[in-house]
């Protein structure tokens, strides 16, 4: 056992001394933007106003660590992403009657990014790179609320939250490096942790896919 762990840690240390290591912080903008409503930037229907409203409610900020071997870099985050989420839901009844609500989601999460990525242009001060890897998502205190329910048989006390404990998820995007200063635009495709159940069934379990960018610093 003894010589197990000197080998490994022999190893280990041989192998961040050909790595380049960085740790830095970073904080970013999540767009409710998803490429199923993409439409809605030629109609005009989400805008400079629609970013600016969601500005002061859709954020991340966290931590970040990056190993490099070369143009391969294994990069884990830890990141608290906060937000809100409104839209209305439109279903049937048993006798197919339509109805309607509104869903408002107060959003809490711990996500944790493990990307693996590759730097397309190499330079010393600047670099482009590409990344994809899994998103683990963790609810820290979100909540979920319905309103104005029309239509059909259904009451509002038959619509049941599920909040959802964790998710996991896809992200994949592009990123710049200039000095110390790291930018990166990302697409993000994950569950919705905030579902609706009607005698136990989910009735409006939607994928959360939208954009995501985020401007970080390392601090070496």
């Amino acid at each position: 056992m003894k010589k197990f762990i000197f080998t490994a840690v022999l190893l280990l240390s041989v192998t961040l001394g050909y790595a380049q290591f960085n740790f830095g912080v970073k904080a970013g903008y999540t767009s409710s933007l998803g490429l199923n409503n993409l439409s809605s930037l030629t109609s005009g229907s989400y805008n400079l106003n629609s970013v600016q409203s969601e500005l002061s409610n859709n954020f991340h900020a966290g931590i970040f660590a990056r190993v490099g071997f070369k143009k391969v870099y294994f990069q884990p985050e830890l990141l608290y992403a906060m937000g809100k989420k409104n839209y209305t839901v439109t279903l049937q009844d048993a006798v197919n009657n339509n109805i309607t609500y509104d869903k408002f989601v107060t959003i809490s999460t711990v996500d944790v990014p493990l990307l693996l990525g590759y730097k397309l242009l190499d330079f010393k001060v600047v670099n482009l790179r590409a990344f994809v890897g899994p998103k683990l998502r963790f609810n820290a205190g979100s909540s979920l609320e319905f309103k104005n329910l029309t239509g059909g048989t259904i009451t509002q006390a038959d619509l049941v939250k599920d909040v959802k404990a964790a998710q996991l998820g896809l992200e994949a995007g592009v990123g710049i490096d200039v000095l110390m200063f790291t930018l990166d635009a990302r697409y993000n495709v994950i569950g919705d942790m905030y579902q609706t159940k009607i005698s136990n069934l989910n009735v409006d379990k939607l994928p959360i896919s939208n954009f995501v960018i985020s401007l970080g610093y390392k601090f070496f």
